[in-house]
C-alpha cells in the first residue's frame, strides 16, 4: 500500500529538533502527529509522487493520520498540472486541513494559467465556515489576484469578512499589508474608511510598517491610522 511507503519514507526522514522546532510553531497540532520532515524533502517526494500513477491512492485515503502526510499531501496537489483535477484534489482536501502551515503551503502551480476558473472557487471557499478554507481562499487572492489582474473587488471581498478565528485574521490582516505593498492607492481607502475589525486593522498596519515594500512615507501615514483598542 503507498500510504505504508510513503510513511515508512517519512520516518526515514525525520529530524527530531526540527519536529521540536515546528511544534513551537503550529501550537495547534498534536506533537506526536508531527514527525518532523524538513520542507525540501516534503517538496523532493512529492514532486517524485507526481510521476507515479499510484499517487491518487494516497491523495484519496484521508484523513490522514500525521501533520507531515498532510504537508506531504499539499505539496503533491501543488505539483498536478491539469486545472481540473487539480481543482478536485484541492476540494477534496480542504475540509480536512486543520493548521496554518498546511494550508499556506498548498500552491497550485496550475492555478496561475487558470484564474478566471480559480475565481469562482474562491467565492465559495471564502464563504465557507471552515477557518483553513477560508484563510486558503484569502491566500490565493493574495497570490493571484494583486497585480495585473487585479480588480477593487477582492479586498471588497476580504474585507467583508468577519471572524473570531485568530488564523483567519492574520491571513487577512497579511492580504492587505500586502495590497498595500502592490496597490498602495487603491487599498489605502480600506484602512482610511476603516473597513477591517480593529485588531485585523491595527496588525495589517504593523506588518506593513514591517515591510521594505512600503515607503518611509507610506509608513508614517500609516502608524497615524492606527486605532485604540476597545
Amino acid at each position: 500500500m503507498i500510504t505504508d511507503e510513503l510513511r515508512s519514507e517519512l520516518f526515514r526522514l525525520k529530524d527530531e529538533k526540527y519536529r521540536d522546532f515546528q511544534s513551537r510553531l503550529i501550537p495547534t497540532i498534536d506533537e506526536s502527529t508531527m514527525i518532523g520532515v524538513r520542507t525540501p524533502e516534503l517538496r523532493r517526494l512529492a514532486k517524485q509522487m507526481a510521476k507515479r500513477a499510484d499517487s491518487r491512492d494516497f491523495l484519496r485515503q484521508l484523513p490522514h493520520v500525521y501533520f507531515d502526510e498532510n504537508q506531504l499531501h499539499g505539496f503533491m496537489i501543488s505539483e498536478i498540472k491539469d486545472y481540473e483535477r487539480c481543482r478536485e484534489e484541492v476540494r477534496r482536501f480542504l475540509p480536512f486541513v486543520d493548521n496554518w502551515a498546511t494550508c499556506d503551503q498548498m500552491s497550485p502551480k496550475v492555478f496561475k494559467k487558470h484564474r478566471r476558473e480559480l475565481l469562482l472557487e474562491i467565492r465559495e471557499w471564502i464563504a465557507s465556515d471552515r477557518t483553513y478554507t477560508v484563510r486558503f481562499a484569502v491566500g490565493m487572492l493574495m497570490e493571484h489576484f494583486l497585480s495585473e489582474d487585479f480588480d477593487r473587488e477582492y479586498p471588497e471581498m476580504v474585507a467583508g469578512l468577519r471572524s473570531e478565528e485568530y488564523y483567519v485574521n492574520m491571513m487577512i490582516a497579511w492580504y492587505f499589508a500586502t495590497a498595500l505593498a502592490k496597490q498602495y492607492e487603491a487599498v489605502l481607502p480600506f484602512m482610511e474608511e476603516r473597513k477591517l475589525d480593529v485588531w485585523t486593522h491595527n496588525k495589517a498596519i504593523q506588518k506593513s510598517v514591517e515591510s521594505s515594500r512600503i515607503t518611509p512615507e507610506q509608513k508614517e501615514y500609516l502608524k497615524s491610522l492606527k486605532r485604540a483598542s476597545r
